[in-house]
């Protein structure tokens, strides 16, 4: 058994454990990792793959989806409007709505393409200035912008809480705010803190290293 599918199979059962039967979803991140990292998890059975540039995915995953056209793609990194034509075509689910500026752009070429991969706006749950995300009290208007007036496909919430705090305020606070807005999908919890994740309803965990390995 190799490393990956050693480090997969050990992520799924404590998600099985921390889930106490309810479903999860794993997304394994494969950002920097090569597609021969990928194929092995493909060969495992994972199906549910997340990247942070849509530029590496596109290299990345093209040929993949020839010989697995069911795996599933997630967008987790930032996404600039001049990369939206290129995520649209690719990914199946975008988690990372953080603008309406974004969002229509994306509801754009959703119309232009035919193409209607499901969205998530992303929250920033620390309000750190350096990253992405909206603030936890303009979820109420983004969620408005992004399902009423631009019509997309909104499925939930993600998010990603400050690298030095306990994430369970964070986690709790996310899922509040999807339940209140009657949105499914609560992405959050990664490879330190996924199972935490988990126990305050994460629907979507998205797990890099303690599948695939520690990155260079």
């Amino acid at each position: 058994m190799s490393a990956i599918t050693a480090g997969l199979h050990a992520v799924q059962s404590r998600i099985k454990a921390a889930a106490q039967g309810r479903s999860v979803s794993l997304v394994a991140v494969a950002k920097t990792y090569p597609a021969e990292a990928v194929r092995e998890a493909l060969a495992a059975g994972q199906r549910v793959f997340g990247e942070n540039r849509v530029q590496e995915a596109k290299a990345k995953f093209t040929d993949l989806r020839k010989d697995h056209p069911e795996l599933e793609l997630h967008l987790i990194g930032p996404l600039q409007t001049n990369k939206v034509r290129d995520a649209v075509a690719l990914f199946d689910v975008i988690e990372t709505i953080d603008r309406p500026k974004l969002a229509r752009a994306v509801a754009d070429e959703m119309r232009r393409s035919g193409r209607r991969p499901l969205v998530l706006i992303q929250v920033n749950t620390g309000r750190e200035p350096q990253k992405a995300g909206i603030d936890p009290d303009q979820v109420e208007s983004m969620v408005a912008i992004c399902r009423d007036e631009y019509g997309l496909p909104l499925a939930g919430l993600m998010c990603i809480p400050p690298a030095k705090e306990d994430p369970t305020p964070h986690f709790r606070l996310l899922a509040g705010l999807a339940a209140r807005h009657g949105l499914g999908v609560v992405s959050m919890g990664m490879s330190g803190d996924f199972e935490a994740a988990i126990a305050e309803g994460a629907t979507h965990v998205r797990v890099g290293s303690a599948i695939f390995g520690h990155r260079g």
